[in-house]
């Protein structure tokens, strides 16, 4: 096995575009596992731990520019605020060691359907911006995933960075597993109220051959909301209205029966973890000064 350490993104690329098959290493978390455990090996890995610009981010007037490479716990740590459905996530990520060295490139670039940042950036709306010797561009999230642990990058293409819009509403996430981390998800599910334009984003994780949107309940919670006047009112959301928007987020799964759970389990978790997410974040909408139970209404 050959092991190619470039010392700055251009050599990085450079060495990608010579070895389309090189597999990147970065924190090293899933890969190294393969490898220990003989379950891959490839021919030349390569190592992306000397590219700083990979482990910073940019926090501009209207998204984060997240490279690719930085950890969970600094998420966790400096972007709860600007984004707290990610920051969610990053807490249920295995230990305090594998969150001190993942990073969401190496989520997107594994593309594994429980992988636990999708649902997250699925919800947000994100892009990510790869790169090759050929010039960079930008995948919306929903696009990037195209089967199982398969993603739409070109075999000389690198991932950069993930462009995610800066949370102008609350965010939600929560996953079903045996314990809160250092577990493999039977499903999760991300959510994120967008009130400046008045949408609603979803993601659903390990319930599907990949991470997957829950269009059909985002439309109709979109319409139900702007139709019943929510958005300006910041009344309670009607019962009916939420069981319906979990009843076609569990529709949208896809799921298997496997050893942590069966088909059936998985869609029955999606709807309540969509039912609760929903009721919890508009809360939080009231709660910042919409309707009566938030501020406009105790003035």
């Amino acid at each position: 096995m050959d092991f190619l350490r470039p010392g700055s993104w251009e050599e990085a690329l450079a060495a990608k575009a010579e070895h389309p098959t090189a597999v990147p290493l970065a924190g090293g978390t899933d890969i190294m596992v393969e490898i220990n455990f003989d379950h891959r090996r490839p021919d030349r890995l390569l190592d992306l731990s000397r590219i700083r610009e990979l482990g910073d981010w940019e926090v501009g007037e209207a998204e984060v520019a997240l490279g690719a490479s930085v950890p969970y716990t600094r998420i966790m740590e400096h972007l709860r605020a600007e984004l707290p459905g990610l920051a969610l996530a990053s807490h249920t990520v295995a230990s305090p060691q594998i969150r001190n060295r993942g990073g969401v490139g190496g989520n997107l670039g594994t593309a594994s359907p429980a992988g636990d940042a999708h649902p997250a950036l699925l919800a947000a709306g994100a892009e990510v911006e790869v790169a090759s010797v050929r010039g960079s561009r930008r995948i919306p999230i929903d696009a990037f995933y195209t089967g199982v642990k398969r993603n739409a990058l070109a075999p000389d293409e690198l991932i950069r960075a993930v462009h995610i819009r800066k949370a102008d509403g609350p965010q939600q996430y929560s996953k079903v597993g045996t314990r809160n981390a250092m577990v493999i998800a039977v499903c999760a599910f991300g959510f994120a109220l967008h009130p400046r334009t008045r949408t609603v984003g979803t993601g659903i994780g390990s319930a599907a051959p990949t991470p997957v949107r829950a269009r059909d309940a985002e439309l109709f919670l979109n319409a139900a909301l702007d139709e019943g006047g929510f958005w300006d009112s910041g009344k309670v959301i009607t019962p009916s209205i939420v069981k319906q928007f979990a009843d076609l987020a569990a529709a949208a799964c896809n799921p298997i029966d496997d050893v942590r759970g069966t088909a059936s389990y998985r869609r029955r978790a999606v709807g309540i973890m969509a039912r609760r997410q929903l009721g919890w974040a508009w809360e939080r909408y009231r709660a910042s000064g919409h309707g009566p139970g938030g501020l406009e209404g105790a003035a």
